[in-house]
């Protein structure tokens, strides 16, 4: 693979070849940053707060909930850097070569919704600030800004590895300064009287309210966590994976999400308007002549998430199976994402609903896929057999059903303990919470399905998984012209 960032990188789910594998591990930290440290992070504040917290239990489910689903995608990165391949590859060790098609797919599914919400978000934001700067915010200034969105995002996708590493760095730098800066000047409309008198929640509000932060942001990533870190080379250090990763990704949405839960504490107008429009809202509390820094600090974070959620979203889309090269995949999913945005900003009635009901409806399965792979990861001793990823007849094997009867499992319980009010389509979830008072009970809006799938899923791979895993650690290596023949016949 040539190493300019401007080349398009010709590798997909293939494993990564040794002259390939560089960097450190605080390399990570740059991407990781720059794709989380959108002020989308102090919209959030906004959300949590619709759980009736008080603002100390808003600050404990920001701290552990921001900090303890990135944990999770710090783990999982580790995977990367014993298998030299994306992460969805990878997760063929926990569910067989073909089996692994299942979470592919749940997780090409959740890319294109996160990296589609990301566009939309930039969309609304570049209009509403288009509108205060007396340049009209109608159709015409949405369609310029789609455009210009969607085709940063194509291309940097497209492009891939060496371009999202060295662009994030610049990221980073410009968004991170421009992001303090307009935290320096919404700080004056907290009111600290009126957030420190706000009611306290119950136990089910806190854990509601924690389960929609793991899910809106580390749990958000997991299924990317490998995706960087599989090009780092075998002597890398473990450690120094996982906290890059978790310390990169979760530095900016804790300071955001903190200070969001004050600016919309503070304000009861602030806080009704952010539903409507997550980012255009936060611009009534600036001055004029900060608005283009502030419009330029908020597309670039958007556009590192979309750009590193499109590049993912394209990996796994091969995982699922389509046999295309890996800039096509990206094409395609870009396509969709056009397709998506165009509907929630020109047809769509709300914004919030439809998002908070992805969120939880895809969290359910991943949560599962999650706790199996950090459970299959936790217990191996070993690095991965590469070349066997990528053939039904190795150690993976072809299926393994106790993995994907654990992520059907988790799902069909999970998505009977959560619901999703804003979302009329999903009025068919929440099917055991009778028990818990109901779909209108107390417990209705804890969303313990996607905490109860993650425990499945890793207590039951623990249980069930551990006797796979020990005798694929021992087994014989394939030959390699086995490994050839089959991989000709699957497409990978």
């Amino acid at each position: 693979m040539s190493d300019t960032a401007l080349s398009v990188e010709t590798n997909g789910i293939n494993q990564i070849a040794e002259e390939e594998r560089k960097g450190r591990p605080r390399d990570l930290f740059w991407p990781w940053f720059a794709a989380n440290v959108s002020v989308l992070g102090v919209s959030y504040g906004s959300y949590v707060l619709g759980f009736g917290l008080a603002l100390w239990q808003a600050t404990l489910v920001a701290i552990i909930g921001v900090a303890t689903s990135f944990l999770f995608v710090g783990i999982i990165a580790i995977a990367g850097k014993r298998g030299s391949a994306p992460t969805m590859t990878l997760t063929r060790a926990a569910f067989g070569v073909r089996g692994s098609r299942l979470p592919s797919l749940i997780s090409w599914l959740l890319t294109v919704g996160w990296e589609t919400s990301l566009v939309v978000v930039a969309v609304l934001a570049s209009a509403t600030i288009s509108d205060r700067l007396g340049w009209g915010g109608g159709t015409a200034t949405k369609v310029v800004a789609l455009v210009v969105v969607v085709a940063l995002v194509a291309v940097g996708g497209t492009l891939g590895f060496n371009l999202i590493m060295r662009a994030q760095k610049w990221i980073t730098c410009i968004a991170g300064v421009l992001t303090v800066a307009y935290l320096g000047f919404a700080a004056d409309e907290i009111d600290f009287g009126k957030v420190a008198d706000l009611p306290g929640g119950s136990a089910p509000a806190v854990l509601g309210a924690l389960v929609f932060t793991m899910t809106g942001f580390g749990l958000g990533w997991v299924n990317a966590a490998a995706d960087y870190s599989r090009y780092l080379p075998r002597s890398a250090s473990t450690g120094g994976v996982v906290w890059w990763t978790a310390f990169g990704s979760s530095l900016g949405p804790v300071i955001l999400l903190l200070f969001g839960i004050l600016l919309a504490g503070s304000s009861d107008d602030l806080n009704s308007a952010i539903g409507a429009d997550p980012i255009g809202a936060l611009t009534t509390i600036l001055p004029t002549w900060f608005l283009v820094p502030f419009a330029v600090a908020t597309i670039l974070g958007l556009v590192a998430g979309a750009i590193m959620d499109v590049y993912s979203s394209g990996l796994a889309l091969l995982n699922v199976g389509v046999r295309v090269p890996r800039w096509v995949a990206v094409c395609i999913d870009s396509t969709l994402m056009l397709i998506g945005a165009v509907y929630v900003v020109f047809f769509a009635n709300d914004f919030l609903g439809p998002f908070q009901g992805f969120l939880i409806t895809l969290g359910v399965p991943i949560a599962a896929w999650c706790g199996i792979f950090i459970a299959d990861i936790l217990l191996r001793k070993s690095d991965y057999a590469e070349a066997e990823l990528f053939t039904p007849t190795g150690r993976y094997g072809d299926i393994r059903w106790v993995s994907v009867g654990l992520v059907v499992v988790g799902s069909v319980v999970g998505w009977g303990l959560v619901t999703n009010t804003l979302a009329s389509w999903l009025d068919w979830q929440g099917y055991f919470l009778g028990p818990l008072g109901g779909k209108t009970g107390d417990w209705a809006f804890a969303n313990l399905g996607v905490l109860v799938s993650l425990v499945i899923g890793f207590v039951g791979y623990l249980l069930l998984g551990r006797g796979a895993v020990r005798a694929q650690e021992a087994h014989p290596a394939v030959s390699g012209s086995l490994v050839n023949s089959e991989l000709s016949s699957t497409g990978d």
